[in-house]
């Protein structure tokens, strides 16, 4: 049965993790805000890290953070770090090292770590994990942030979603903490807005995945282009790599990338709530169903788009608010891109909790040899 995966428990379950995390950030309000207040003053720089799915949490967000306290954020990947970490960092950088990790074991996790503070001048670190025993939970000092999401975003399987979705929910809020109260009806409007969608939209999504494709690009821009970004992933892991996927701005998507569009590809559209931005976004898929004969899933966020229904096969709302901000409001369109990836696993007889048949892939990252001479 579908529901017995865990993959669909882990999926299912983000909004009522959410709410826990906003309580548990909340509670933490004062040591969390005396912590980023002090480094914020001193005037040090805050990088957003992680790897793979970790990596796109700070994708996502580094556009998305423009209105908190952590505007100017970077993004830089573990991965990035660890392999050219002087293009990055020197003597005379002061690094505020947001760290997103589920399991905290990763080689590139502690890898990065110990490779900025080698390399740049003043680091503090927020750790925000999703695993009591990993190695960034147990690892403690006096500029050390930890902030631990509840045990169940620890996900048991293969592909990271209730810790993606509740890392980068929580990050936003600790980007707010001077005013989470205030925010905290958003946040409890975006996991409101998002149970209802899932259960209205499941058995469309499933039927959706049935269908014959063996390619999938996710377009979204800004915030959205992150989140695109995930979705990818998703679909094409848990497929085995059966579906291969890509990702894409809608403006850039034109200069090049959009050779890959083939009759056995699927298009989804995490389509702006920004008027300004949609424009854009519009004309890009009329431009696409001008040319092609494709599958498309539009996914807005409020209401259907000012296109005609011929123009998609199927239009997911995600019922939120169009004002809602973007740190906030950008994590509500990755269910669509997680429930295809499981439905389309079964769909092709995997198991989503592990669908990597050849081992290629797995949980935690291993075979990674670290040289830090």
């Amino acid at each position: 049965m579908t529901h017995d995966y865990n993959t669909y428990k882990e999926i299912f379950q983000q909004p009522k993790v959410w709410l826990k995390t906003l309580d548990y950030v909340r509670a933490n309000k004062q040591a969390i805000k005396a912590f980023t207040d002090k480094y914020l003053q001193e005037g040090y720089e805050i990088v957003l890290t992680g790897a793979g799915t970790s990596a796109y949490i700070g994708d996502a967000l580094e556009p998305a953070l423009y209105t908190t306290d952590f505007k100017g954020a970077k993004a830089i990947a573990t991965t990035d770090i660890i392999t050219n970490p002087e293009m990055y960092f020197d003597r005379n950088s002061k690094v505020l090292l947001v760290s997103f990790a589920r399991s905290g074991n990763s080689p590139e996790s502690v890898g990065a770590i110990k490779t900025v503070e080698k390399t740049a001048g003043k680091v503090a670190h927020i750790f925000i994990t999703c695993n009591k025993d990993g190695c960034l939970a147990r690892t403690q000092g006096d500029d050390i942030l930890c902030l631990l999401l509840p045990p169940e975003t620890n996900d048991l399987s293969l592909a990271m979603t209730s810790s993606y979705s509740t890392m980068l929910l929580c990050c936003s809020m600790v980007a707010n903490i001077s005013r989470i109260d205030e925010d905290t009806p958003l946040i409890e409007e975006v996991a409101s807005c998002v149970e209802k969608a899932m259960a209205k939209y499941e058995p469309a999504l499933q039927e959706f995945a049935s269908r014959d494709f063996n390619r999938a690009i996710f377009l979204g821009s800004g915030p959205l282009k992150g989140v695109a970004e995930e979705c990818r992933l998703k679909l094409q892991e848990l497929t085995d790599g059966a579906v291969m996927c890509a990702y894409d701005s809608f403006l850039g998507f034109r200069h090049g990338p959009k050779a890959v569009v083939k009759n056995d590809s699927v298009l989804v559209y995490l389509v702006s709530p920004n008027p300004a931005t949609r424009r854009y976004e519009l004309d890009l898929i009329r431009q696409v169903n001008a040319n092609n004969h494709v599958k498309g899933v539009l996914v807005a966020c409020f209401q259907k788009p000012e296109l005609e229904d011929g123009d998609f096969d199927l239009c997911i709302e995600t019922g939120i608010s169009p004002s809602m901000p973007a740190c906030y409001g950008c994590v509500g369109f990755a269910f669509v891109g997680q429930m295809l990836g499981l439905f389309k696993s079964i769909d092709k007889g995997l198991s989503p909790d592990s669908p990597s048949v050849s081992g290629n892939i797995s949980r935690v990252v291993e075979g990674v040899t670290l040289y830090m001479d």
